[in-house]
């Protein structure tokens, strides 16, 4: 994930910060506890596509 890139994208739905998880190819919003999918490279940013992460999950990087 490009670091540049990274810096100016934000959640769609709170326009907060992600996190990138590498391990898991995904973009975490921690306060609205969603991921989104990297695919091929590209951010997948709709919120129809995201991940709703559960309770026990933790956001790490």
């Amino acid at each position: 994930m490009d670091a540049k890139l990274l810096e100016i994208l934000v959640c769609p739905l709170c326009k907060g910060p992600l996190v990138f998880n590498k391990s898991r190819q995904e973009l975490f919003c921690k306060p609205d506890r969603l991921a989104f999918p990297i695919k091929d490279g590209i951010p997948v940013m709709l919120e129809s596509e995201a991940r709703e992460l559960p309770a026990d999950e933790e956001v790490s990087e």
